[in-house]
């Protein structure tokens, strides 16, 4: 079992889940009906099994690339700690779980459930072609917010879309900066991305950008949220700020030329931004 949360890096979960209990619990308050504890647990399980089955087959796919980057050796795959066979087996598991999981919810959810795996499993590909790759994989994790609205509602709305636009932005900008350490690497293996495509600087400035518009698109959701719900009070405002300054903190800690905070940057950083934004915007909905 520590084998494979360790390959599907379980940890990493905080990303986005933060930003599906948001989607969840703000349908839960537009909606007349009580808090379902059984549909609370569907998607925290439907969270579970999606990115499982990306993070496993982004693995199992690039296990002869991971093999010969010093970085990547380490992991299960190239390491012999779990066999590519039984990776592919987890894959097929969870997506199947995940595809089930969504029967249970709503009709709506069901149907979108193969869109949904195509995009979280088709970005393991993307950078064998294309160095938008970071955009798919933020794009994967977008669909947290909405997906996790949907599962209660059943229909679409602004507030939850801005989430998932933000959220978009967010992991593109971030990922773009911890591609930065393989950038080397990458080219020579002929592989894509933004920092193979546009140098270090280049990436950093790009990663900036994406990072000033996401900042952008949360303040216009707080207050798409503030008009649309005059119940909120402060602390989803407090919640954007902190945020914000959590986004921008971390292109203060990675450089062109110093890469050794990255790490830092990535995991820790934006760990703590969506755990604090989510709990204190889905705080302010109970107060």
């Amino acid at each position: 079992m520590k084998n494979y949360l360790s390959l599907i890096k379980f940890s990493h979960t905080i990303f986005a889940l933060p930003f599906a209990m948001l989607g969840f619990f703000l349908a839960t308050l537009v909606s007349s009906e009580s808090l379902s504890v059984r549909l609370f647990v569907l998607v925290l399980l439907c969270m579970v099994f999606a990115r499982s089955a990306a993070m496993a087959f982004n693995r199992y796919l690039d296990r002869d690339i991971d093999e010969k980057n010093p970085r990547t050796a380490v992991r299960e795959i190239p390491a012999g700690i779990i066999s590519a066979r039984s990776a592919l087996l987890f894959v097929i598991v969870n997506s199947i779980l995940f595809i089930g999981a969504t029967w249970f919810i709503n009709p709506l959810c069901f149907y979108l459930s193969p869109i949904a795996l195509l995009i979280i499993l088709g970005y393991s590909y993307t950078k064998r072609f294309t160095f938008l790759c970071h955009f798919v994989l933020g794009l994967g994790l977008a669909l947290a917010p909405i997906g996790a609205y949907l599962a209660v509602l059943g229909e679409f709305a602004l507030i939850p879309l801005l989430y998932s636009v933000a959220v978009l932005l967010w992991v593109s900008g971030f990922d773009i900066i911890y591609a930065l350490q393989d950038e080397e690497f990458d080219r020579s293996l002929s592989l894509n991305s933004v920092p193979v495509k546009m140098g270090r600087e280049g990436a950093l400035r790009l990663s900036t950008i994406l990072h000033i518009v996401c900042g952008l698109v949360i303040i216009l959701a707080s207050y798409f949220l503030s008009q649309t719900y005059p119940a909120f009070g402060w602390i989803h405002w407090l919640a954007a700020g902190i945020f914000i300054s959590l986004l921008f903190y971390q292109h203060t800690l990675v450089k062109p030329n110093d890469l050794s905070k990255v790490n830092l940057a990535f995991f820790t950083t934006n760990g703590m931004a969506s755990l604090v934004f989510g709990t204190l915007v889905v705080l302010d909905m109970y107060l």
